[in-house]
């Protein structure tokens, strides 16, 4: 039986759930401003507002065994946080409800972890919070369906649309800085180089020779390609602006758009395309290698603002049998 590989994301992922637990402060003995132990406060919060009204589902919902949620409740109903009602479905079912004493330590609660998030997202792009929301949210669920044997809800489908889209230039733009910035260090010259680019583009896509792909998931953009083909003449396009969303690189979202272009270009019929990149990018060269582009020229170049190994790809459509 073949050993699956780990994954390259797994000592990152395990490194960020370690810092996570600490820097929300639960390797304390008390969480959240309270005196309370995580786990009573994390009872309080699904008693008052997930509405979790029943011992036996707070041991499902905290992973926590019968008998140390038993003695968590009689301490806060001991301490006034907590009283019981009898169940008008089971005799035998105590209801748990917060009292005011409760409600106000809940209230406190949430003060206190909602300036902890808001922080912390201060501290980042403004549009990193989808991602992290997206993210904590499908590993809590893979987490949580693995322990109970269950099959986790899948994740948004992406779904590649073709034709422009209110804030197609913004939003690529915005990924090209994201990943070029931070891995090469390109800046303000790259960015009015490539945002120039993709407001002439746009304003052109009535040409039915051009055409932009874009992978949605939801109503967000999470990747883009776009085909030019009307500047390099000769009936030659011109692959441009190809980027995928941090988050999704790797997932199969890349190919889907290259697949889309390079097919737009065999129907149009065109005898070249061509592509300018810079060597170095090897994970991108593996997709631009595997839909049929080659290597052509490889020189030293400035057009992307700093000395770097420019490369030229051609892809020429395969002659049929």
């Amino acid at each position: 039986m073949s050993i699956p590989q780990p994954s390259p994301y797994l000592h990152p992922i395990r490194d960020a759930s370690r810092h996570l637990v600490r820097e929300l402060g639960f390797m304390g003995n008390t969480l959240a401003g309270t005196d309370l132990p995580p786990s009573a406060v994390h009872a309080l919060i699904e008693i008052g507002d997930r509405h979790v009204d029943t011992a036996a589902e707070l041991c499902s919902v905290l992973n926590l065994e019968k008998s140390s949620v038993s003695r968590m409740l009689n301490k806060l109903i001991k301490a006034g946080e907590l009283a019981t009602q009898a169940s008008p479905r089971d005799a035998r079912e105590k209801i748990l409800r917060l009292t005011a004493q409760g409600r106000e330590t809940l209230a406190g609660i949430n003060r206190f972890a909602d300036r902890q998030v808001l922080t912390a997202l201060a501290q980042l792009p403004a549009d990193a919070s989808v991602g992290i929301a997206d993210g904590l949210q499908s590993y809590a669920t893979a987490l949580r369906a693995h322990r109970l044997g269950e099959t986790p809800v899948s994740a948004a489908p992406i779904e590649i649309v073709s034709g422009y889209l209110p804030g197609f230039t913004a939003r690529t733009l915005e990924m090209h800085m994201q990943y070029y910035s931070r891995t090469v260090g390109f800046g303000a010259f790259f960015e009015a180089a490539v945002g120039a680019a993709l407001a002439d583009l746009a304003g052109r896509l009535s040409n039915p020779l051009n055409q932009t792909w874009s992978a949605l998931k939801g109503d967000r953009i999470v990747g883009s390609v776009s085909i030019d083909g009307e500047t390099l003449g000769g009936n030659r396009a011109h692959l441009r602006a190809f980027i995928i969303d941090d988050s999704l690189r790797g997932g199969g979202i890349g190919r889907q758009l290259l697949n889309r272009a390079v097919s737009f270009c065999d129907e149009n019929a065109f005898d070249e395309t061509h592509l300018w990149t810079f060597k170095g990018l090897d994970a991108a060269r593996h997709l631009y290698e595997s839909v049929g582009f080659a290597l052509a020229e490889e020189q030293p170049g400035t057009q992307w603002g700093q000395l770097m190994t420019e490369q030229l790809f051609i892809r020429r459509p395969v002659a049929p049998n």
